[in-house]
């Protein structure tokens, strides 16, 4: 006879122990700068003085850049078993995400949002890579941040599993956001 365990015992098996009020408290921050995002694209209008500060989108990519080529430099660290270089590298991905995230936000409070001209060629292409881009951008916050609380916790079997997924969403969010600048840009003209 095969016995089932409650619901509740189990919710959080997959979690080490100690790790599940940390990564509560990882989901409930990056809901909140998910809510923050949205209330500040969608419905807070722009400040009229963006003229000053047209340089956020570039310098926004560059930074999105950044951090891709740091996360593949971090990622052939590890390959080669160069655990404090692949730190320092995911660290520096880390920090020029971070900086991206503030221009990002500096960038909506001033400009507010910059839309795909209507009738400009691959309007659907950019639409559909940008969808990606702000679903998986949304998902992949907690990610590195629970991906960064084991590493620096020393749950480290736990950090291998999860940066599996991390890494390669990581990625895909940092260059999606070159490419999306630049789509953006060459359709503006």
């Amino acid at each position: 006879m095969t016995t089932v365990a409650p619901a509740s015992s189990s919710r959080w098996n997959h979690v080490p122990s100690g790790a599940a009020p940390a990564i509560a408290a990882i989901l409930a921050i990056s809901a909140a700068v998910t809510a923050f995002l949205f209330w500040l694209i969608y419905i807070h209008p722009a400040a009229a003085t963006a003229g000053e500060w047209a340089f956020l989108p570039a310098m926004n990519a560059v930074l999105n850049g950044l951090a891709a080529v740091s996360l593949v430099i971090g990622y052939t660290f590890i390959r080669a078993h160069r655990i404090g270089a692949h730190r320092a590298a995911m660290m520096t991905a880390f920090v020029f995400s971070t900086l991206f995230l503030v221009g990002y936000i500096a960038h909506h409070a001033l400009h507010g949002d910059v839309r795909y001209p209507l009738h400009a060629a691959l309007r659907t292409p950019y639409l559909w890579l940008l969808g990606s881009h702000i679903v998986l951008a949304t998902l992949t916050l907690p990610l590195v941040l629970v991906t960064f609380f084991f590493s620096l916790t020393g749950r480290i079997p736990q950090h291998r599993k999860i940066a599996r997924w991390t890494f390669p969403l990581w990625l895909y969010v940092s260059v999606t956001g070159v490419v999306t600048y630049v789509m953006l840009r060459l359709a503006q003209g």
